[in-house]
């Protein structure tokens, strides 16, 4: 490798973008590019262009000959460099400089970009010599890294994933990078640009109902990265499955490509294991859906629900299964429901809150749990940090509550439970028989019958491993 060597870069330019100069310029440049060392020769820049072209009187075989033959029209720029710095930072110049160079002496090696790539590389050429680039513009640095990935200047690719994650993004910017991997060939050198990517679309659209119209018109990379947070603050995973299937449906209208895209690309991202039954029976007669995979979807959520509760814990935390069985941030806290129907029509509805969420609930905070059904009505529970009437203290309060709104009534009979310390039984704390119309509810502002410091403390007998289980158990003797 010689310590100086002369780079010519060749621009081709689009057809009729070419400015119209006089043939043979030479352009001495009396200053030198950043990158130079004092002892080099000053830049030469040499415009070349067909001597035919911009004349008056051509006849209609020039403009022809023009027209077919632009994409050929070269402009030269002769630049010394050291082949030595470039070839140390670039794999790619080390096999340029080093392959036939070497052997025949040559002293030139040409480059052939096109006209919207110069200010590219003049940049990337700046940052081997210098570790910096003078620009922050997003647009002109998504260039630079593409232009880093071309000539394998990997430290340069990293710098510039760097300065972009240090800009403020935004929707369009955030889909741009999420498109990076499968148009560059080192795709490990923007990974956590694209992890932000990411991160910022998840963040942003955490509340689907919020964004559902916007987030309507996200193509599926994006849609990949919101389905993949745990944040997702949805009614519940029911709600994430039919936004998947409406989102599919206006997006895909062909249904085996539909059908392609939900099973390889956006099943594997519901958490069937946290749907309701009501929901998974549906999902076995969408037709959107092969039936095979949804049988399969349908039958492992249901064997994780019947699971014991120390098996799912650990597979909510195992790293490979740890995405399918997260809760995410449900507004709608899930239940553990089994149901009956003889002799009478029956449920046990099974509520489990974390301490930390109990804890949240003070001074005056809610919590519901999803809805359950029991002879075509739907149930709820609520869990209340109350002020008890009576001693003028803060409590644990549990409801119950029925769906539907209007004129329909039920009986139904009830019963509330928690499991206790140091036995761990479930043991019974307030039953009774109300009357429902719709929207009513009925339970107790003081479930524990102490006050909310005696119930939250370390030795509190409803914590078991962090955890408070609620139990209530409906019954409908008359219909």
């Amino acid at each position: 490798m010689h310590l100086f060597d002369v780079l010519l870069l060749e621009r081709q330019l689009e057809c009729g973008k070419y400015m119209s100069e006089p043939a043979n310029i030479k352009i001495e440049a009396d200053e030198r590019d950043t990158y130079e060392e004092t002892n080099e020769e000053p830049v030469a820049m040499i415009e070349e262009s067909p001597p035919d072209i911009g004349q008056d009187g051509e006849d209609g075989d020039s403009d022809s000959s023009w027209n077919m033959e632009c994409n050929q029209v070269l402009r030269v720029k002769s630049i010394y460099i050291s082949s030595a710095i470039l070839a140390a930072k670039s794999p790619f110049f080390y096999k340029l400089f080093s392959n036939g160079m070497k052997e025949s002496d040559q002293r030139h090696a040409t480059l052939r970009i096109t006209a919207s790539e110069e200010s590219a590389l003049m940049e990337l050429l700046s940052f081997i010599y210098s570790g910096k680039l003078t620009t922050n513009q997003p647009t002109l640095l998504l260039d630079i890294l593409m232009m880093s990935d071309k000539f394998e200047v990997v430290s340069c690719m990293r710098h510039c994933s760097q300065l972009l994650r240090s800009l403020p993004m935004t929707t369009e910017s955030a889909l741009l990078y999420l498109d990076l991997p499968s148009s560059i060939s080192m795709a490990a050198a923007v990974q956590p640009l694209t992890d932000a990517a990411k991160e910022f679309l998840a963040n942003k659209y955490k509340d689907l109902t919020k964004f559902q119209d916007e987030v309507m018109n996200i193509p599926l990379a994006g849609i990949e990265a919101i389905l993949c947070s745990n944040d997702l603050q949805v009614a519940s995973e029911d709600a994430v499955y039919d936004f998947v299937i409406k989102w599919a449906r206006a997006q895909y209208s062909r249904t085996e490509e539909r059908r392609e895209i939900l099973g390889t690309r956006l099943l594997p991202l519901v958490r069937f294991s946290h749907m309701t039954c009501r929901k998974l029976r549906k999902v076995l007669a969408c037709s959107d859906l092969d039936n095979e995979q949804a049988t399969k979807s349908v039958t492992d959520a249901l064997l994780y629900k019947a699971d014991a509760p120390h098996r799912q814990r650990a597979l909510a935390t195992d790293v490979l299964t740890s995405r399918k069985y997260t809760e995410r941030a449900y507004k709608y806290r899930p239940l553990k429901v089994v149901e009956f129907d003889r002799p009478y029509p029956q449920c046990i509805a099974y509520l489990d809150l974390k301490r930390e969420e109990c804890g949240r609930l003070f001074p005056s905070g809610r919590i519901y749990s999803q809805a359950f059904h029991l002879a075509g009505q739907g149930f709820f529970l609520s869990a209340h940090c109350n002020m008890d009437q009576q001693s003028a203290f803060h409590c644990f309060g549990l409801f119950l509550g029925m769906q539907e709104k209007g004129s329909t009534s039920v009986t139904v009979d009830y019963e509330f439970a928690a499991r206790t310390r140091p036995s761990g039984e479930f043991v019974s704390k307030y039953k009774g028989c109300y009357t429902f119309t719709g929207g009513k509810a009925v339970g107790y502002r003081n479930l524990f019958a102490i006050p909310w410091p005696s119930f939250m403390a370390d030795d509190s007998l409803f914590f078991i491993n962090g955890v408070l289980h609620l139990r209530a158990e409906l019954t409908i003797k008359q219909l």
